[in-house]
């Protein structure tokens, strides 16, 4: 029996049935996005360990992806969450304990004689910072099952990147509608994404953090550990970072005439913290990706409404894919321009040789 589709029009229903079906899909699983994103950054920071391990070594693949499996839940995945648990505890409690905060904008206000704010425009922004802290942050309380599901999906699929990954890369370069040199132009961009917005980041981050706290607690600033969390994860965000901690809470102590110790913070954090951040990034990034300050901002505003606590990582890297791309589409375009103008030239050539041999 003849079919009542043309070939073109058979061609053009297959690619709407695969956008559509591929649609359902991606839909169905948006809420878990976030496990393949963690899989895949995952399989970047560990993939040297696991070449070392099960490449050159010759170990079993699946002992070593076990392995590495339960180093990344011990090492990487079970203090984030816990510091991430200490974060929203105490910023939902500062939420719905406004007295404290408003208490310090008071004196602020009195130092500086000038009015911020009204009340209860610091009670809504408080309360709205607990919702959206929470959102972003993984937290068991929000729903332990989901988290359980996510973190289940982004370890089983990890395993199988590691296990087949011979497989995996060959389906990579088999459906990504790029050439080859696109493809590993953008390899190179995630590799160096990673490398400066996870290991980098979390390394300088880590030790602004620790030093952050530590200089609060010298001073005698209360909950000093809770600070220096938040320190942590300030300290991604390039240029403004751990001032945003240590400094509000130097002039505080002086607001609250405690001047010794608000200079103390105040000069520790200029003197010592900004210039290990400076001096750091100077050497890690001549050993790790060197991604401009300007992508890793603009890229962390992009991805964290988006992504949550990844777009850290995932807004920085779409920045780059896109600055990547447009690169190649004027490689590609300046290409096409020099062979046309170059079978424009044979043309003419050809015709002038032809009137020439008429003559």
């Amino acid at each position: 029996m003849t079919n009542i589709y043309t070939p073109q029009q058979q061609r053009i229903l297959l690619i709407t049935s695969l956008i559509i079906i591929a649609g359902f899909i991606l839909f169905g699983l948006s809420g878990y996005i976030s496990a393949f994103l963690g899989a895949g950054i995952l399989y970047v920071v560990l993939r040297p360990w696991f070449t070392a391990l099960a490449i050159k070594r010759n170990w079993n693949r699946p002992f070593v992806t076990s392995l590495l499996i339960v180093f990344s839940l011990v090492v990487i995945i079970m203090p984030f969450l816990t510091l991430s648990l200490l974060l929203i505890d105490r910023i939902q409690y500062y939420s719905q304990h406004t007295e404290d905060i408003l208490n310090l904008v008071k004196k602020a206000e009195d130092l500086t004689g000038y009015k911020i704010t009204s009340q209860q425009n610091v009670q809504t922004i408080l309360r709205q910072g607990g919702t959206y802290a929470s959102r972003l942050l993984p937290s068991l309380a929000g729903g332990a099952l989901d988290f359980i599901v996510i973190i289940g999906l982004m370890f089983f699929t990890m395993y199988f990147m590691f296990v087949d990954q011979e497989a995996f890369q060959k389906g990579l370069q088999k459906y990504l509608p790029f050439k080859k040199d696109t493809q590993k132009e953008l390899g190179e961009s995630l590799k160096n994404n990673v490398n400066a917005n996870v290991l980098g980041q979390a390394l300088v981050s880590f030790v602004q953090g620790v030093l952050t706290g530590a200089t609060l607690w010298i001073f005698g600033v209360p909950d000093a550990l809770f600070w220096g969390t938040v320190a942590f994860f300030m300290a991604f965000i390039p240029v403004l970072g751990t001032p945003l901690v240590w400094g509000p809470a130097g002039l505080i102590q002086l607001s609250q005439g405690n001047t010794s110790q608000g200079v103390g913070i105040l000069l520790v954090g200029v003197i010592v913290i900004i210039n290990i951040d400076n001096l750091l990034r100077i050497m890690l990034a001549k050993r790790m990706g060197d991604i401009h300050p300007l992508v890793t901002l603009a890229g962390i505003v992009l991805g964290v409404p988006i992504f949550g606590i990844l777009g850290l990582v995932v807004g920085p890297l779409l920045l780059s894919y896109f600055i990547v791309l447009i690169g190649v589409f004027e490689r590609d375009n300046r290409k096409q321009e020099k062979e046309a103008a170059t079978a424009e030239a044979k043309v003419e050539e050809a015709a002038e040789i032809g009137k020439r041999a008429n003559v």
